[in-house]
């Protein structure tokens, strides 16, 4: 009986003792030992026959090799000359499979901490991956998030929308809070896409033109309307470069900022009366409902009232379409999505060692999150129709019109 003939026997004598295929002491390990340094020697083999010179083999190198079955001491056969190049796992791999890894960046993807992947890793594979190694494959991430950051982009967007999340970072020693400004636009098709992740200390009309000018460099040339969180300087500097874009700021946010500056025995009945203005059927009937909102409270809270009037033209931007186009805009729930997928990921993570460990662990949860953006927005088709009538001649290209 040969070797391998006696090994396949041992394992189905293994496997008949309850022992597992894979794993920690799975019995294809030593059976995958055995053929792989079997495969080595074979080629040591061709290397030396090809080789005019007193070449000769020398020995081994051992080494440990992980596999999705198992890890193993492998033995890679040496030629004296130090010429030979093994192929099947070169001299510096450590790996058979790719599977190991793939299986690291799902769970990595799924928020899980370095420490339950390490356990899952040894659970299913037997194979113990320090955190290093985790770091390491994790960081694959990186040269894919900055071509995704500089991929190009569609001509026209119908709309898209913004906000921002804060994290702490590491920077010069000391954790400093920086927020992420994420911006998720919606295609012609009626599809969400995030067009990029921005990662800055402040924001401004100044840095606002600078993530604008990095769209239109990837292809953006129109916005039809924007949704914004009240973010500094953003209108002036949409203006510059989009000129005819209509900026719609978030009127869930409006409401929630109002309340902030409201005392709590008033706040139910200061709701119900600002509820007129943000559900009125035209914007007619909601600057009759503001009007009426500053009779009665305009004494008590003037910081509120100034601030709807301030910011009335860009709040009330979408009382000129109909409910389904209103719905889409006059929020930005939708990006708050995305928000909550990144909440979900770095829920245990108090702080981040530097922008990269922030930045490839939110592209990882994008990569998860887009999974499921395969179908357009509802009523689609009758919102395209609206919105080519209202922006006259801004879709033809795209639409074919």
């Amino acid at each position: 009986m040969n070797k391998t003939n006696f090994d396949f026997n041992t394992a189905l004598e293994q496997l008949q003792a309850g022992h597992g295929l894979t794993g920690k002491d799975g019995v294809l390990t030593p059976l995958i030992k055995q053929l792989t340094e079997a495969a080595l020697k074979a080629e040591l083999d061709q290397h030396l026959e090809h080789k005019t010179s007193p070449n000769r083999k020398n020995g081994y190198t051992k080494k440990t090799v992980q596999t999705s079955v198992g890890q193993f001491e492998l033995e890679t056969p040496r030629d004296r000359e130090g010429y030979f190049e093994p192929q099947l796992v070169k001299k510096n791999q450590t790996k058979l499979t790719q599977e190991i890894d793939q299986k690291i960046l799902g769970l990595y993807a799924l928020g899980t901490s370095y420490r339950d992947i390490r356990s899952h890793i040894e659970d299913l594979y037997g194979i113990e991956v320090s955190e290093a190694t985790i770091s390491a494959v994790t960081d694959q991430l990186i040269p894919e998030l900055k071509a995704w950051q500089s991929r190009p982009l569609e001509a026209v967007y119908p709309f898209i929308w913004l906000d921002a999340i804060h994290y702490k970072v590491k920077d010069e020693g000391r954790y400093v809070s920086k927020a992420v400004y994420t911006i998720l636009g919606l295609n012609v098709e009626g599809k969400k896409e995030l067009l990029g992740l921005y990662l800055s200390e402040s924001e401004g009309a100044n840095y606002w033109l600078s993530v604008l000018t990095d769209l239109h460099n990837r292809g953006v040339k129109d916005i039809l309307i924007a949704s914004v969180d009240g973010l500094t300087g953003f209108p002036e500097a949409i203006a510059s470069l989009y000129p005819d874009t209509e900026v719609q700021l978030c009127v869930i946010h409006q409401i929630r900022n109002s309340m902030k500056y409201v005392a709590s025995k008033n706040k139910k009945e200061f709701m119900c009366d600002l509820k007129p203005i943000y559900k009125a059927t035209n914007k007619q009937a909601a600057e009759t409902a503001l009007d009426a909102l500053e009779d009665k409270w305009g004494k008590q809270y003037p910081i509120v009232i100034n601030s709807w009037r301030r910011k009335w033209d860009n709040l009330s931007v979408y009382f000129k379409y109909p409910d389904y186009i209103r719905k889409v805009i006059y929020t930005t729930n939708a990006i708050e999505a995305v928000h909550r997928q990144f909440r979900k990921l770095t829920k245990t993570k108090g702080g981040f060692s530097n922008e990269n460990s922030l930045m490839k662990l939110l592209y990882a949860g994008i990569l998860n999150a887009s999974k499921k953006w395969t179908m357009p927005v509802q009523n689609w088709n009758l919102a395209l129709s609206q919105l080519a009538i209202h922006f006259e001649g801004r879709l033809d290209k795209v639409l074919d019109i």
